[in-house]
């Protein structure tokens, strides 16, 4: 018996495929702005600050910089934290699947009523959800110190971590290394 004019049910396996196709270039698109870490850790990139205002210049300038890896080292410190608190780490990683979809894998600008909402908007609001809702978990030492943890890890690679070497685009990155062209009457030397 033939089923003409009905609607299948199921997913064919090609529509499937190009889902996970999709996601998987999303994960790389969202991942691409996030810096290498080989930058990050590069460690003739590392020196003291000259001072205080050194030090918070530089924090500022990494912080803006690596955005992305600073954020993902705190959910690192923070699920390492929660192992212990199978609640917790449950509700967590139901956050991460959030961060993941609004944070880290967003290919569009978010839009809430008509405006536009920065990723920085989108960070910090996701920062203090996680945080909110995973100290209703009763987890709230655990997370606090792997707070406190992820904050000084981050703090301390971008005030020891140079600046002077960070490109955000590649005409600033071949500006700095490109020799400017000599004068057309100067002298050769």
């Amino acid at each position: 018996m033939t089923n003409y004019g009905t609607i299948p049910t199921s997913s064919s396996p090609s529509t499937n495929l190009e889902f996970i196709s999709r996601a998987k270039q999303r994960v790389k698109e969202g991942l691409a702005t996030r810096r290498p870490w080989k930058i990050m850790f590069n460690f003739r990139s590392f020196a003291l600050p000259a001072g205080f205002s050194d030090a918070v210049r530089r924090v500022r300038e990494n912080v803006g910089y690596f955005q992305m890896n600073y954020a993902i080292v705190v959910l690192i410190v923070l699920f390492l934290s929660l192992l212990w608190h199978p609640i917790s780490l449950i509700v967590f990683v139901v956050l991460l699947a959030a961060w993941v979809f609004l944070y880290f894998l967003r290919d569009e600008p978010l839009v809430v009523f008509g405006r536009m909402i920065s990723d920085r908007v989108v960070l910090v609001v996701m920062a203090v959800l996680t945080i909110a809702i995973l100290l209703l978990t009763g987890a709230v030492s655990n997370i606090l110190l792997a707070l406190l943890i992820g904050v000084v890890l981050v703090v301390a690679h971008a005030a020891f971590r140079r600046t002077d070497d960070l490109f955000y685009d590649e005409e600033e990155a071949t500006a700095r290394f490109v020799p400017p062209a000599p004068h057309p009457g100067a002298p050769l030397s």
